[in-house]
């Protein structure tokens, strides 16, 4: 019976091959990642109520997604209301 040990360099270069093949599958993305802010720190940037905020999304001023009940607001439309 043949018996194999294992060090940690062999694990450590099975990682990066692991991390080699990973990288060759998954497209690099050059846009950037969108940040998104939940109402409570949109009302924080703004210094706003609930109220005005939720008038800001009537006016289509923001236009948050809506997760579980939970509003999400892209960063840099929020942002843009500052310009």
């Amino acid at each position: 019976m043949n018996i194999e040990l294992l060090t940690k360099d062999d694990l450590r270069l099975l990682k990066e091959e692991i991390l080699k093949e990973i990288e060759k599958l998954v497209p690099v993305r050059n846009e950037p990642i969108t940040k998104w802010l939940k109402s409570q720190e949109v009302r924080k940037i703004l210094k706003c109520s609930p109220g005005s905020l939720q008038n800001l999304r009537i006016n289509g001023q923001l236009k948050p997604k809506k997760i579980g009940g939970v509003y999400y607001y892209q960063k840099s439309e929020v942002e843009a209301l500052f310009e």
